[in-house]
């Protein structure tokens, strides 16, 4: 009986010296919103505040699902909206959506693949931390799988592990992003300076490859670095030109209005793909309202959430378009508010 006890402690003692050793990275999860919550407080938020904060803060937890963090990083929009919009909680929300999760085996941490109600927050999407893999994902699924790439991005992240507010590469584990910058990275409405590699992928991602879209499309990027065209202005006006007031605001239409007109362009295009459709490797496209990307050269669909399906529209802030799922309606509305006429795919 002894020999038999020593012989299965043995054992049980040699499986674990040889099963990998999983390194858990977490942090303090409630430092991650305690700057909105200020924000909020301050705001006139009262009562509200606490409980939004911590129903935030608990999405960065290991077992949160892949969207929790932005859904809830709406509901602080949300409230946002209800205080005048206040610009302090606005920006620490998207600075929080972009904070990373914990990851339960050092492995990087899957991306929600659905829009955000609100527009503030498109485009966003959580860092990584440095001791996750970048090329391996929570699920041991391989960078270029499903999850791997944000919504809304067409291919793998460079840097990994990157996010708008940190776009140098992933943040140091356990470290909260409101202590490295208060900077969400996203593009200012005027005289913005893009260097971000994820911003200028979101405003040049989007063509399938059947033409460019117009030089006034979108600020031309060299090496991160911009042509000095401020990309809110339609044609090439230098930001140093002194073009101001009803002069700014007219080009300002007509960049809006070429946004509407590029939008329809790529969803007369979808219009034409199916599921065997020839692909590009990283290229995000819609087929039957449905949301692909491109792998391996074929297609992979993901469904819409319910009542809505995927759709080219007109960004708003800036040059270009985005890929998303929204409601039919929704769509067409935005569209038609850049001032593009024919409906969604301008034949109507």
């Amino acid at each position: 009986m002894f020999i038999s006890k020593v012989f299965v402690a043995l054992a049980v003692l040699a499986a674990a010296q040889a099963a990998p050793l999983n390194k858990r990275i977490a942090q303090t999860i409630a430092d991650s919103t305690a700057k909105w919550e200020q924000a909020c407080l301050a705001a006139g938020g009262a009562d509200k505040c606490n409980p939004q904060s911590q129903a935030s803060f608990a999405t960065l937890l290991a077992a949160a699902g892949a969207c929790d963090q932005q859904n809830q990083g709406d509901a602080m929009i949300d409230l946002a909206k209800q205080l005048n919009s206040d610009p302090d909680m606005i920006k620490f929300t998207q600075i929080f959506v972009q904070q990373p999760r914990n990851s339960p085996d050092a492995l990087s941490v899957p991306y929600c693949q659905q829009a955000p109600k609100n527009a503030e927050l498109n485009g966003l999407f959580q860092c990584q931390f440095q001791g996750s893999n970048p090329t391996l994902f929570v699920g041991n699924i391989q960078a270029g799988g499903n999850g791997t790439i944000p919504f809304g991005e067409s291919t793998i992240l460079s840097p990994p592990g990157s996010c708008l507010a940190n776009p140098a590469g992933p943040i140091a584990d356990g470290t909260q992003l409101t202590d490295i910058t208060d900077d969400p990275g996203v593009a200012s409405t005027s005289n913005s300076s893009v260097s971000s590699p994820q911003v200028v992928a979101r405003q040049t991602q989007y063509s399938w490859g059947q033409g460019d879209l117009p030089d006034d499309s979108t600020d031309v990027i060299v090496d991160g670095t911009s042509d000095g065209v401020d990309e809110n202005i339609t044609s090439p006006v230098s930001r140093d030109s002194g073009v101001t007031g009803p002069d700014r605001r007219v080009r300002r239409a007509a960049f809006t209005l070429q946004n509407g007109l590029d939008a329809q362009k790529l969803n007369a295009q979808f219009a034409t793909l199916t599921a065997t459709s020839p692909c590009t490797d990283g290229t995000s496209v819609c087929v039957n309202g449905q949301f692909a990307q491109c792998s391996g050269g074929k297609l992979a669909l993901s469904q819409c959430a319910g009542g809505t399906q995927c759709f080219a529209l007109p960004l708003v802030n800036e040059a270009g378009t985005s890929i998303t799922c929204d409601t039919q309606a929704d769509a067409a509305a935005r569209i038609a508010a850049s001032g593009a006429t024919g409906g969604i795919t301008g034949s109507g």
